[in-house]
């Protein structure tokens, strides 16, 4: 799969997971109707985000700068190489 270049619809693809991410929330605590639940779940989506920040942008800022990561699989072959 070609990269994606036009910054059009990286702002489109961008919108429409957040669309997704907002419809599964919204559906989730629909399902359940408890306070509980929607807090654990904006625990669950805050933790999630600042690791994958901390995967990308302060390891190729602070940590590795002459590393650059394509996704979340690089990240574990950087983890996994950094040990041995």
């Amino acid at each position: 799969m070609a990269d994606l270049k036009s910054a059009r619809l990286m702002y489109v693809k961008a919108f429409l997971l957040v669309g997704i991410g907002v419809l599964a929330a919204t559906l989730i605590l629909i399902e359940t109707r408890s306070w509980r639940i929607a807090a654990l779940l904006a625990a669950a989506i805050w933790g999630f985000c600042r690791s994958y920040y901390f995967a990308f942008y302060v390891i190729e800022r602070w940590i590795d700068p002459k590393f650059k990561f394509a996704g979340l699989g690089a990240f574990a072959a950087y983890l996994i190489r950094r040990r041995t």
